[in-house]
């Protein structure tokens, strides 16, 4: 399973080198022939992985790979400093001719030094890549190019700890014999202020999914005053434990601290009420932590009857809670589902209640020998049969159940990871894990993340945006139930069961490939060892918590040359070093879980830099001067509500933006209305606002918001008022065809602008 997954990112790199030396070709003074050798060679390499995707069972095919894998890596490293160089020279020009002087002389000079630097790396490359296109030839590997399933067109619609939530599951299956003796058990009088059921199962078995059932009972919401629903997913400390469900409770930031102004808050809001708290997946098996945790929540409510209802795979945590509390006198195992009702929820995964047709049939026997009576495996299997057509089932069934020395569920993911199509879906399903268990994973994270790190390849043929593309992988990932779909009242996210977590970071750093590439950092220390064994130099991407901050003289973070995304949490980091220009390849920069309130102009050398987030209000001291440099930037994740704060001057020169939250109009140069006028790509909402400031419907018509086709959500702002006309000003603001939500404040006209007769997918008019 590791060698498919290096195959997989050596066909996704590979792809990306072939089209950059492709399109760098004609652009590169002194390099040309180098480039036009390495894409022939890259591209007769791609045609020898599909064989050797069935040849993994020879250590050779193995280490060639290995070794393939590698060298890849260097050749996107080269050919991204490539690129890097021609934004930068880009730049430099569109500024000197702002200036109105342009210096070639020197300009041309370096660009021959640069040149030969590179035509040499990248002959190095070449000849390396020769000697390994040989080896494919010595170890019989023969050319063949896969053709990768397209993507479907209406493609229907986590984490080292998950994150749960206590919303319901619709249609649980096999579970009602369950539900109703723990629902027993929580409505039977005691004398006993607090009592606990803990649920034990091996993962996968549907041990949440129950307890949400359960939870969400009228019975349940009859018999207790307040609940509190609480993934716990890790081993915590005693007060984080209080402090999740006091944040459970209050269902907001949790601003206290010390253990016993949190027990205190929550005495405050649990009254005299009875409680019924989830600890759901609890991997904490200390009796000492457990009998002083229900010795305080027995203390905080004289009421009688409050229940915790605990669910984790540890027998050894079940134990470790108060014999003398548990309601059972232990803990409630839960056993696996029936075949019929394993059975009944593979059928509606695949067939949706119609007629069970003949393929199906067939290997039923052989399914519910694999499921084994886990849900999950059950809803796998359906998403991999779901995913394929009838004549491949029989085969996909029978691939499953090789390999007996693998545990089950890990099995029915490695079918399911190997049937995935294009490589592409392979590498972005596999990055998932690096977010840490606890995330609910937005759809525009999600998306960015895997544009950044290059895992999407172009659709040069249709000139689809990379995040259509990105989107279409995502549903392959969520109809194959490798990622679970969230949606609640107030937002939708995506979430990854623990099981195929685990399974997924196996995909992401294999023991098999020479170098991790994609880690997840908790300390100031790892961070200064992963430098100290010259390992900095090959990750890719770097979530980075720092409890204690960076050190304002550390220059460690530049060693980390070749990253492609950055995301630095923890609250006590207060700045970004300086040395975060040195980040060439940096494509995604996000700051918005840490303490910065300012950003170093050496941010503005990073040319490559597509994505920047960072939390709302943080910048206090505004952008820095030379933002509108930034010229790949695509998204601009920030929101701040004051109208008086100030933009970027020359805004309109970030033509690749996509995401764009707010602009607050000004009448200093470079920060007019008309910069949104080059902005063509704008998606999603935006807000605009002092528009008082306008000088009438021409001067709006500059913003071109006619040619904006995927801007869904429109706010105008009128406030900050000059002696322009509103109403003019209003109608020059016409929107494309294709808005769907409008609201406009403070605007002092007396009639409706022409255009909003012409709005035909409005639905909502503020």
């Amino acid at each position: 399973m590791a060698d498919a997954a290096i195959s997989a990112t050596v066909k996704v790199v590979l792809g990306t080198v072939i089209c950059i030396a492709a399109d760098r070709v004609g652009m590169v003074l002194g390099v040309k022939a180098e480039l036009k050798r390495l894409s022939k060679t890259a591209a007769t390499i791609q045609g020898f992985l599909a064989d050797a995707d069935g040849k993994m069972h020879s250590p050779e095919v193995r280490d060639w790979l290995k070794e393939l894998e590698d060298e890849v890596f260097k050749a996107d490293n080269v050919l991204d400093e490539l690129h890097y160089d021609n934004l930068r020279r880009e730049e430099k020009y569109r500024n000197q001719l702002t200036k109105k002087k342009v210096c070639f002389f020197f300009s041309f000079f370096n660009a021959i030094g640069f040149s030969s630097s590179l035509a040499s790396r990248i002959r190095d490359i070449n000849t390396n890549l020769k000697r390994i296109n040989q080896q494919a030839n010595d170890l019989g590997l023969v050319i063949k190019y896969q053709i990768e399933a397209a993507l479907p067109a209406d493609a229907a619609g986590a984490t080292a700890s998950r994150q749960t939530d206590s919303i319901i599951v619709p249609n649980v299956v096999g579970r009602s014999g369950d539900e109703s003796k723990i629902v027993e058990m929580l409505l039977t009088p005691s004398e006993r202020v607090v009592s606990v059921i803990p649920i034990t199962g091996m993962g996968g078995l549907g041990k949440t999914t129950l307890a949400k059932s359960v939870y969400n009972k009228t019975e349940i919401d009859e018999n207790f005053g307040i609940k509190s629903w609480v993934c716990v997913a890790r081993k915590i400390d005693i007060v984080e434990l209080f402090k999740l469900i006091l944040k459970s409770l209050t269902r907001t930031k949790v601003d206290v601290d010390g253990r016993e102004d949190i027990v205190q808050e929550i005495r405050g809001k649990l009254g005299e009420k009875r409680l019924l708290l989830v600890l759901d997946d609890v991997w904490n098996c200390e009796q000492g932590l457990w009998s002083d945790f229900f010795t305080t929540l027995s203390g905080l409510n004289a009421a009688k009857g409050s229940r915790c209802l605990l669910t984790t795979r540890l027998e050894t945590v079940a134990n470790a809670v108060p014999r003398h509390l548990q309601m059972n006198d232990g803990p409630y195992p839960l056993g696996k589902l029936s075949e019929a009702a394993c059975w009944s929820m593979l059928k509606e995964k695949v067939i949706a209640g119609e007629d069970v047709p003949k393929e199906l049939e067939a290997i039923k026997e052989q399914i519910l020998r694999r499921c084994d009576g886990l849900p999950l495996a059950a809803s796998l299997i359906g998403g991999l049969l779901l995913n394929n057509r009838k004549e491949k089932w029989h085969c996909i069934v029978q691939e499953s159940l090789l390999n007996e020395d693998q545990s089950e569920i890990d099995q029915i993911l490695k079918v399911s990871f190997d049937h995935l199509s294009p490589p592409s879906v392979k590498k972005c399903f596999a990055y998932c894990s690096i977010f840490p268990q606890d995330a609910e994973l937005g759809e525009d994270e999600l998306i960015q993340h895997w544009v950044t790190e290059g895992f999407v390849q172009p659709d040069r043929q249709n000139q689809r945006l990379m995040e259509e593309i990105a989107g279409d992988y995502l549903r392959i990932l969520l109809q194959n139930s490798l990622l679970e779909k969230v949606e609640e009242t107030w937002r939708t996210h995506y979430k990854m069961h623990d099981l195929v977590h685990d399974f997924a970071k196996s995909v992401l750093n294999p023991k098999s490939s020479s170098q991790d590439r994609y880690l997840a950092l908790h300390s100031y220390e790892e961070m200064a060892e992963n430098v100290r064994w010259n390992k900095a130099s090959s990750i890719r991407s770097l979530f980075l918590h720092l409890g204690g901050g960076i050190s304002a003289d550390t220059d460690m973070l530049s060693r980390f040359k070749h990253l492609h995304v950055l995301k630095l949490s923890g609250y006590d980091v207060m700045f970004l070093p300086s040395s975060i220009g040195k980040l060439l390849h940096l494509r995604l920069l996000d700051i918005s879980s840490s303490g910065i309130t300012s950003l170093p102009e050496s941010l503005c050398k990073l040319y490559n830099l597509q994505i920047l987030t960072i939390d709302g209000y943080a910048l206090e001291g505004g952008f820095p001067k030379q933002m509108s440099d930034l010229i790949s930037l695509r998204h601009l994740n920030y929101w701040h509500d004051d109208a008086k704060f100030k933009m970027p001057v020359q805004m309109g020169r970030l033509t690749c933006l996509q995401t764009l939250e707010f602009f607050n109009v000004s009448q200093e140069k470079g920060c007019g209305i008309e910069e949104l006028g080059t902005l063509k790509y704008l998606r999603g909402s935006l807000e605009i606002r002092n528009l008082g400031l306008v000088e009438g419907k021409e001067a709006a018509k500059q913003a071109k918001l006619f040619e904006k086709p995927n801007l869904s959500s429109l706010r105008l702002d009128f406030e900050r008022k000059n002696d322009n006309c509103d109403e003019d000003v209003l109608e020059g603001l016409q929107p494309h065809p294709n808005l769907q939500k409008l609201e406009i404040r403070y605007c002092m006209g007396n009639k409706i602008p022409q255009w909003l007769i012409n709005l035909p997918k409005l639905v909502e008019l503020g």
